[in-house]
């Protein structure tokens, strides 16, 4: 009987090292370590401290640790779907590889040096000129003339930059992103298994679906610019921040009702509030990096405590209020393009 009682407990307490031992494979500890771990997932430790390591700016590896959250609370979000056999197809595994592999990417952490072009396809052969500051000869040839039209005051001039950055990012993403279906696709071409070259086929015009919505995107923001750098601003213009307008353009295409576009649009100036905090923030630090990089060449230990200490402080706030950002947008994302979708069915 002694016997017996010892084996079950042997085989319970195997089976729970093992389960133990299988999440650890997956995920980080949480607890019990004196080393900090940032993430869950252990994939994204991995990369979070390759940023480290690669000391990348204040700001970008801020921008970077909200990506990496996202990229986890999704990952998450899908084992458990997986789980309850809601992903049958694998679009949404295949979507979370896609935004981790744009992810490594964006950052320079994909293990290839960045030859993709970070102008559009329309103009390719440009020399870069003295003032040319896009990397793209239509977005300078634009900011040039809006420049020099005398329609602008300072401030409006600063707004326009924005606008301009974003769309020069925006291009640069989906550069990455087609880089990637195409290296992708290169790999399910090669798969020996039929069954499971039939599998991936059906993500393929997933794919294209989503680099076409983009590219008509970058095509309308263009327009926006366009317009504007000849017009100027309206008076009464509705937003100020790209990522907002962006939003808005994308809420009044998609055929929602007149009272869905007000709610909505009380809800982009909240959200407008949370990223020129955010801004500001980054800009903060940027500023307090400058200024422990000065007190450090100074030496004074005390000094270089206190800044330090603001540093952290400002880089885990920065961190914090980027993830709240990019999650609020991806919401917003979601509920227009989820409504449009019901008005067009309708």
């Amino acid at each position: 009987m002694r016997l017996q009682f010892f084996i079950v407990v042997l085989c319970v307490g195997v089976g729970v090292m093992a389960g133990k031992y299988s999440r650890e494979v997956n995920e980080a500890k949480l607890t019990g370590d004196a080393k900090t771990v940032e993430f869950r997932l252990a994939k994204l430790n991995q990369v979070w401290e390759k940023a480290v390591r690669m000391q990348l700016s204040p700001v970008r590896q801020a921008e970077l640790h909200s990506d990496l959250k996202i990229q986890e609370k999704d990952e998450l979000q899908w084992k458990k779907i997986k789980v309850e056999g809601l992903d049958e197809n694998g679009e949404k595994e295949a979507q979370l590889r896609r935004n981790f592999n744009v992810i490594l990417a964006k950052y320079g952490m994909d293990g290839k040096r960045d030859t993709r072009p970070l102008e559009s396809n329309y103009l390719k052969d440009h020399d870069v000129k003295e003032g040319d500051i896009f990397d793209d000869p239509r977005l300078d040839k634009l900011w040039n003339k809006a420049t020099t039209s005398g329609k602008f005051s300072n401030e409006e001039l600063q707004s326009l930059k924005r606008e301009f950055q974003h769309h020069k990012d925006k291009t640069h993403e989906y550069n990455i992103l087609m880089d990637t279906v195409s290296r992708t696709e290169e790999i399910h071409k090669n798969v020996i298994s039929p069954l499971e070259g039939d599998a991936k086929e059906h993500v393929l015009p997933q794919k294209h679906t989503e680099l076409k919505l983009k590219m008509r995107d970058l095509n309308q923001g263009f327009e926006r610019l366009r317009k504007l750098s000849h017009e100027g601003f309206t008076e009464g213009s509705e937003f100020r921040e790209p990522r907002v307008i962006d939003l808005w353009e994308a809420a009044k295409r998609a055929n929602l009702s007149e009272d869905e576009l007000d709610s909505l649009k009380e809800e982009l100036h909240h959200f407008e509030t949370k990223v020129e905090k955010h801004t500001h923030y980054q800009e903060q630090l940027e500023l307090s990096h400058q200024k422990l990089q000065h007190v450090e060449a100074l030496g004074d230990k005390e000094h270089i405590k206190r800044n330090q200490e603001r540093y952290n402080t400002l880089a885990e706030k920065t961190r914090e209020m980027g993830y709240k950002m990019k999650k609020h947008l991806q919401d917003l994302n979601n509920k227009i393009s989820r409504e449009g979708l019901v008005h067009n069915e309708l």
